[in-house]
């Protein structure tokens, strides 16, 4: 799990192939996104867009998205659970060749569909839910891994 406020990253002003002196933080969070079969990008919606921290991190990268299989998680105090957020994601990531998962996992009114110890107040439904967003990013990941053997 990475966690964009503990990387701390400069505001972006080049993609990291194009960076003199990336820091250790940006080149610690490069190779673990390369590493990965797979990423689930989970974030919430602001105003229906996304923080700019998460766009800083995707633009500064771009060979480590190629092909990447990528899925995305929104939550949002509206009934619309982030939808907003996932097509602005898909687009950004599209255009630095990543694979987004066509699976969604919107979280609407996510004060009402989590209780305050972060337990789900339908956890039958959202594990129903979930079961089957993830199980699209894991055929997206073993798919990826068969087209590269």
């Amino acid at each position: 799990m990475l966690d964009l406020n503990e990387y701390k990253f400069p505001v972006f002003d080049e993609r990291l192939r194009l960076q003199e002196n990336p820091s250790k933080a940006v080149l610690d969070f490069a190779a673990k996104i390369k590493a990965a079969d797979g990423v689930l990008i989970v974030t919430p919606e602001y105003n229906g867009g996304y923080p700019a921290s998460l766009k800083n991190v995707i633009d500064v990268l771009y060979d480590e998205w190629h092909r990447k299989p990528v899925a995305i998680s929104t939550v949002s105090d509206g009934i619309f659970g982030g939808t907003q957020v996932i097509t602005s994601l898909q687009f950004s990531l599209w255009k630095i060749r990543a694979w987004t998962v066509p699976a969604m996992f919107p979280v609407p009114k996510v004060k009402d569909s989590f209780d305050e110890t972060g337990k789900p107040t339908d956890k039958t439904g959202t594990d129903k839910r979930a079961a089957g967003f993830i199980g699209e990013l894991l055929w997206c990941v073993e798919a990826r891994n068969k087209m590269s053997t």
